[in-house]
């Protein structure tokens, strides 16, 4: 896993008509329409805002992956992230906590906690005043050790006191489009930090890194009863536009999709002059030899950590969007199948650093992934029918659990057949080289 990424297509100069581009995406667009004609309009426009929620997502990997050769499979952490924050900001006031004490003592002990981390960092750097390096190092993990325990204990009681009062903390009535802006910094900060550690890792150590703080997440939401509900799940949570009560599942559906659609096309516009600045540049030569890139002057580390945190953004923001329009916040269905399998496999169908063919692969995937059930449910049928009638056959039980399963065969299936027959995605990365 040393060098993930493809090597870019090299063209010449001269513009050439994108014939490929112009057939994939006419043969996506009669897809699109021939899932509105089998399934209907609400559910195909559902299909869309969805698809267009896991583009965001791609995008954000394919600039992490494509642009700078980072294997991020933590994805579904920085996802729940923007749901979190999606949830807690959109979520209407709980009065039975904001109205009492509670939050005064929960605002105490995260008091207490900040500064205990203040002291414990603190005493790693006692070696400045003279103190033996090794004596520094015990003082600072007893001293780490004695606080966490003492600061947990407090925050136990406190948070058995909401959950046995208030039920969960509840959120703060604000649109829901702010929680996805905050989603996106906070999952762009956790990513900051994430990346300060382990963008030095070789790609596959970075991989197994990203993938273990993403369970990390997901249990702490999980198990976050006071703050997320936990397993419970937090619902309705309010959309930024207006819903289905107001003007009806297919029209409330076709604005939400209207909103996601403008946001990747700000997103693809900033990203695509972004790749061919200077900067982008520069993360491309980062990518493609690091050794000639450092030897030039950059500064690797940093350009990196840039590129990891916006992806992280991006994720966040993504997340906060899907979370909304799903209407629920259920950390337990948060998934590496669901939201970091499947988003890399988008990439890698569209072309990883091709920001149209990630696109492109977001919204195929996505309905091969939704249609594979019911098209196999069709099959299953067809066979049991015919087994029946010919043979005498007793018919399964559970045919559509059955179908169900038959998502992780078709999506196994396509990621084989492209990395044989096409490994650089159906739309590879064009770097143009003016002679």
């Amino acid at each position: 896993m040393n060098n993930p990424t493809p090597t870019p297509t090299e063209t010449t100069p001269q513009s050439r008509f994108p014939v490929r581009e112009v057939v994939l995406f006419g043969a996506l667009l009669v897809a699109v329409l021939g899932v509105y004609m089998a399934m209907g309009t609400a559910y195909s426009t559902r299909m869309l805002v969805e698809a267009a929620c896991y583009a965001i997502l791609a995008l954000g990997l394919t600039i992490q992956w494509g642009y700078a050769g980072q294997f991020n499979a933590g994805v579904m952490g920085f996802v729940a992230i923007g749901g979190f924050s999606a949830m807690f900001f959109s979520v209407p006031v709980n009065d039975a906590f904001w109205g009492t004490e509670l939050p005064g003592e929960l605002g105490r002990v995260l008091l207490y906690a900040v500064a205990s981390i203040a002291l414990v960092v603190g005493a790693t750097r006692l070696d400045r005043l003279g103190v033996p390096k090794k004596l520094r190092t015990v003082i600072a993990v007893i001293l780490g050790v004695v606080l966490y325990l003492v600061v947990i204990s407090m925050l136990r009681a406190v948070t058995s006191e909401i959950q046995s009062r208030a039920g969960f903390v509840g959120g703060l009535g604000l649109p829901a489009w702010t929680g996805w802006i905050v989603g996106g910094a906070l999952a762009g900060g956790i990513g900051y930090y994430i990346g300060r550690i382990c963008l030095g890792l070789r790609s596959d150590y970075l991989a197994i890194a990203t993938l273990g703080i993403a369970e990390i997440i997901k249990a702490f939401l999980k198990n976050s009863d006071w703050l997320t509900r936990g397993t419970a799940t937090v619902s309705p949570l309010p959309w930024p536009t207006p819903g289905p009560s107001e003007l009806g599942f297919t029209l409330a559906r076709a604005v939400y999709l209207s909103v996601t659609a403008a946001m990747i096309a700000v997103i693809f516009f900033l990203l695509h002059r972004a790749y061919h600045a200077p900067w982008g540049r520069m993360i491309r030569a980062i990518r493609d030899n690091e050794v000639s890139a450092a030897a030039m002057g950059k500064d690797i580390n940093k350009r990196r950590l840039e590129i990891f945190v916006l992806g992280c953004i991006l994720m966040g923001v993504g997340g906060g969007a899907l979370a909304s329009f799903n209407s629920l916040f259920d950390p337990q269905g948060y998934l590496p199948l669901n939201h970091t399998f499947l988003v890399l496999v988008m990439v890698i169908l569209g072309g990883p650093g091709n920001n149209l063919g990630t696109i492109f692969g977001a919204v195929a995937v996505y309905i091969i992934w939704l249609m594979s059930e019911p098209l196999a449910l069709f099959l299953m049928n067809l066979a049991v029918m015919f087994g029946e009638g010919v043979f005498g056959w007793d018919p399964p039980g559970n045919l559509s659990s059955r179908a169900l399963q038959a998502r992780v065969l078709v999506i196994g299936l396509l990621i084989t057949l492209v990395l044989r027959f096409a490994p650089q995605g159906l739309l590879p990365e064009k770097v143009k080289h003016h002679g």
